[in-house]
């Protein structure tokens, strides 16, 4: 069993269920074993890269682990892909279990696994591991949604930090009437609607319905020549982030490029804050991703003629 330390802060992913359910899981597990509230943090991974790393101690979850985690008292507990190897904290790292998962085992060694616990943890992993054929997936997404759309710290707030209290819970009412209603007419309009970033990337105009599960049935369908999709979405806070969507790997490697992280297959970026809207989405991401042409050297007669030219 893993000796742990108290941390100064628990930080978590704000952007899924996975994030909550493990950081919440984490919040527990220090308060059975310290009698203590540590404080929990959530973060995009574009706002955690800016996140000084002062503390002593910490405790991470649901974000790639990276070089400057790296020290001693800090515990990270991950399953994004990552080409850090730890030499003074501890990572926890498996990418075939979410992070919720991750944390549950952490936290049932101690006592805290129960019956809904069990249950909750099974409908994220289904979710965030996008395990399609598993009988539990479109209930799943449901559960995931709940996030994306209410967002985490109002659920957080409406739960009381119980998040067992989201099972069977009557929003779930809501997610499925958006299912059924919206993303057919969602997936109807954006197959008509997808523009080019890159030879292979494919920007997806999205109204209504889960973006994911419409991006997902488009790569699916084939029916674009795109083998990466992206979609965005401006937050309240005024900031643009982009969900990036593949089939063979290179979701992950594109939102690296965009400084942001996540699976294979399924990745996201939070861009600049200069990027304020859609359209200036579309340009800074084609700008960005389109390699710059090479620019053809002067020959050297060319260059000592501008040379001389310049001479008084």
């Amino acid at each position: 069993m893993l000796t742990l330390r108290r941390p100064d802060v628990i930080l978590t992913h704000d952007g899924d269920l996975d994030g909550l359910v493990a950081g919440v899981l984490l919040s527990r597990l220090a308060r059975k074993l310290f009698d203590a509230d540590v404080r929990l943090e959530a973060w995009n991974h574009h706002g955690l890269r800016q996140r000084p790393m002062t503390e002593t101690t910490a405790w991470v979850t649901d974000l790639t682990f990276e070089p400057r985690m790296d020290r001693a008292g800090w515990v990270i507990l991950d399953h994004h892909i990552t080409d850090a190897a730890p030499k003074h904290a501890h990572l926890i790292h498996d990418p075939a279990k979410s992070a919720g998962r991750l944390c549950y085992e952490q936290a049932c060694q101690h006592g805290l696994g129960s019956p809904a616990l069990d249950r909750l943890v099974h409908l994220n992993d289904v979710a965030d591991l996008f395990w399609e054929n598993d009988p539990d997936f479109v209930l799943a997404t449901d559960y995931a949604n709940l996030v994306k759309i209410y967002g985490f710290w109002n659920l957080h707030a409406l739960l009381e930090g119980e998040i067992e209290r989201l099972l069977d819970h009557p929003l779930l009412e809501v997610m499925a009437a958006k299912r059924r209603i919206e993303n057919p007419l969602g997936l109807a309009w954006s197959r008509a609607r997808v523009q080019e970033i890159t030879p292979g990337v494919g920007f997806v105009e999205t109204v209504v319905g889960n973006h994911n599960l419409i991006v997902h049935a488009l790569l699916e369908e084939q029916a674009t020549r795109y083998p990466v999709l992206l979609t965005a979405v401006r937050r309240g806070n005024g900031v643009v982030s982009v969900s990036i969507r593949s089939r063979n790997g290179e979701a992950l490697k594109l939102a690296e490029r965009l400084q942001g992280g996540g699976h294979a297959n399924a990745a996201a970026a939070t861009l600049p804050k200069s990027v304020r809207n859609i359209p200036e989405a579309l340009a800074y991401l084609r700008q960005t991703l389109n390699p710059k042409p090479d620019v053809p050297l002067q020959s050297l007669a060319e260059l000592f003629d501008a040379i001389e030219s310049r001479k008084p």
